[in-house]
């Protein structure tokens, strides 16, 4: 006699294991996948993109390509990133002050930060440090104050986003300094100006300038934030330097996918993003960068999102910071 209740019971169980080997293969990724950088080659938003491109693509056995755009402070690529189908195969760097700084700056980005990009991870999270090319007379963060009010409107300093941007500002605001700002599409053709001693400061991510400051090309003059830096040993923090107002202004990466991007899909990424990140080979790639791996779920990233997004404005309005 045939047992029905087993042959059911057995129905349902390899129903529900096809249904999993399903979804779990509809995540894999069966063309290649672009990550957008909204900046040009030479950055640390640029290293980390490829970093990541190499080891996703050996866990995926998929190409991953890294796609620079550049343009409006980051705007131009992030746009162009949220405008692709929500599939999956198009990621996106998220970066702190695209979406965090600009849109209190821009009045139009292209895009909106919370409706058109979905949070994937965090991938990494440090401080800026603020560098000076050798022909500027002062070490030290005090030694520059006292410059820029001897001086006002002299000096000038360089960023390629909007963070960087917003952490002299609040140099300039807290101290009454005047500094001019001049923006640069990204972190690579800043440097090579301040290398060549076209600009005086720029302020940066560690990836951008630690081996110039270690060949003693460019100074650096302070890490806006509270922890120090493997790659830049010795150089002091705000807090070190008598300026807390300036210690909490971490950057930080992240990728993203366009809205609309289904939620399984997001929850695969990021799995296997974190995945990647935890690695001890990639931490290490990461830290030599001056970067600090630091991986979260979807929801702690968007939190933190809204959260830099909301204190930002707050600063900006308060500081009466205009974008330029």
């Amino acid at each position: 006699m045939i047992n029905w209740f087993r042959i059911c019971v057995l129905a349902i169980v390899c129903s529900a294991f096809f249904g999993i080997a399903h979804a779990q293969a509809e995540f894999k990724p069966t063309a290649p996948v672009k990550i957008i950088v909204a900046f040009p080659p030479g950055g640390g938003t640029d290293a980390v993109s490829r970093i990541l491109a190499e080891r996703l693509t050996e866990l995926w056995r998929q190409q991953v390509v890294v796609e620079n755009k550049a343009g409006a402070q980051g705007n131009i690529g992030t746009a162009f990133a949220s405008k692709a189908p929500a599939d999956g195969y198009t990621m996106m760097i998220a970066h702190q002050g695209v979406l965090t700084v600009n849109p209190h700056l821009y009045k139009d980005m292209g895009f909106d930060p919370f409706k058109d990009i979905v949070p994937v991870a965090r991938v990494t999270q440090q401080p800026f440090v603020l560098v000076a090319h050798p022909s500027v007379p002062a070490k030290n963060l005090k030694e520059l104050e006292a410059l820029a009010k001897s001086r006002p409107g002299k000096l000038n300093y360089g960023s390629s986003a909007t963070g960087p941007q917003l952490a002299v500002e609040l140099f300039k605001y807290s101290t009454g300094t005047d500094l001019m700002h001049i923006a640069y599409k990204g972190a690579g053709p800043a440097v090579v100006d301040l290398l060549g001693g076209n600009i005086d400061l720029l302020v940066a991510n560690p990836t951008s300038v630690a081996q110039h400051v270690k060949s003693g090309k460019l100074n650096a003059i302070v890490l806006f934030g509270k922890d120090p830096v493997s790659v830049l040993p010795g150089v002091p923090t705000a807090i070190d330097a008598g300026y807390p107002i300036l210690s909490d202004i971490p950057e930080w990466y992240g990728l993203a996918v366009p809205g609309g991007t289904p939620e399984k899909i997001v929850a695969q990424l990021n799995h296997d993003i974190n995945l990647v990140l935890n690695d001890p080979a990639v931490k290490k790639r990461i830290s030599d960068l001056g970067l600090n791996a630091s991986p979260t779920t979807p929801a702690d990233f968007s939190q933190q999102i809204r959260r830099d997004y909301d204190r930002w404005g707050e600063l900006i309005k308060k500081a009466d910071i205009k974008g330029q």
